[in-house]
């Protein structure tokens, strides 16, 4: 019996996921016996802080990439929107299975009169809590009139405050959501025509060592084709146009036999203007696509905006202001 050890993170969200991928790795072979092992990172320890100011992308992540290179655990289970898109050296990324809903989710309070199918249908002033730049900008060119408050923690946390009064609706990743048995309380899931997801939103990303043989051939059974175009194309996207979750990038990207449509979004943090641009190519070169994608945004003077947006994010030592 060989045994495997999974790094997750130690909210429930991440912990499902890491169950999630244990269970399918057992069933693949019955010579396995998985463990998983529980790290903090400083996303979840610097709760009290904007994601921007602790290096957003890789907050959540680079504790777990740490383990293992220096081989204390054999995989490592992400939310995929929370990994940089340059992966370590030795380390690769080797099954994205099937995907998740990737729509964004309006969540209501719970027993609440009101009622919204949108972004738009919101009551005038509606307090809206995320703590996303992707989000508050395309919140800030929909609905100017909406009160934007921060909201960090985990699911749980951020549904309790809601109920509690703190908010009148939260956007949440449907994914989540659904993935915790809380499919119910989504009150609309929001189209991408209305607001554009996350790279990468509702993928897992399973990373290993290149150099593990046995580990890389089991895990890579997981791997879905089709969503491995799609995340693929986002990915080429965002690192082509140098942004992170410190600036606002969206992208989200449909495979439909051969063919792959990718959908790109670059904003303003005071969502004053918005780029959207869509391209279509073969799945087979999906990170050409996004490339392609990048390179016109950049020509419709994308790389002003993210210059302008990046000046403006919040650091840990206190420069920038959104």
């Amino acid at each position: 019996m060989r045994e495997m050890i999974i790094g997750s993170r130690g909210s429930k969200l991440a912990l499902w996921q890491a169950e999630w991928v244990k269970a399918r790795l057992e069933a693949l072979d019955p010579e396995v016996r998985v463990r998983i092992e529980i790290f903090k990172t400083q996303g979840d320890v610097r709760t009290d802080v904007p994601l921007s100011t602790i290096g957003g992308q890789g907050a959540f992540t680079k504790e777990l990439e740490v383990a293992l290179l220096e081989r204390r655990v054999d995989v490592a289970v992400h939310s995929l929107k929370d990994l940089p898109t340059v992966t370590p050296e030795g380390l690769s990324i080797k099954a994205t299975p099937e995907r998740e809903d990737p729509r964004d989710a309006l969540v209501l309070r719970a027993g609440s009169a009101a009622r919204a199918d949108s972004i738009k249908s919101l009551a005038d002033g509606a307090v809206v809590g995320t703590s996303s730049l992707r989000r508050i900008a395309q919140l800030k060119h929909l609905r100017p009139d909406v009160r934007i408050k921060d909201l960090r923690g985990n699911v749980d946390t951020r549904l309790r405050k809601l109920d509690g009064g703190e908010y009148d609706a939260l956007v949440l990743a449907s994914a989540g959501l659904r993935r915790l048995g809380l499919g119910d309380r989504i009150s609309a899931a929001i189209e991408q025509a209305e607001m554009v997801s996350a790279v990468g939103q509702g993928s897992l990303g399973i990373e290993t060592r290149s150099d593990d043989v046995e580990t890389n051939a089991l895990v890579a059974r997981l791997d879905d084709p089709r969503t491995r175009a799609a995340v693929t194309a986002e990915r080429a996207l965002l690192r082509s146009l140098g942004g992170g979750c410190q600036v606002p990038i969206a992208a989200h990207a449909t495979v439909q036999g051969g063919g792959l449509k990718l959908d790109g979004l670059v904003a303003a943090l005071d969502g004053s203007r918005v780029l959207r641009e869509s391209f279509e190519g073969d799945a087979g070169e999906a990170a050409r696509v996004g490339e392609e994608l990048a390179a016109r945004l950049l020509e419709r003077g994308a790389g002003e905006m993210l210059d302008e947006s990046n000046a403006q994010v919040p650091r840990a030592d206190g420069r920038g202001q959104i």
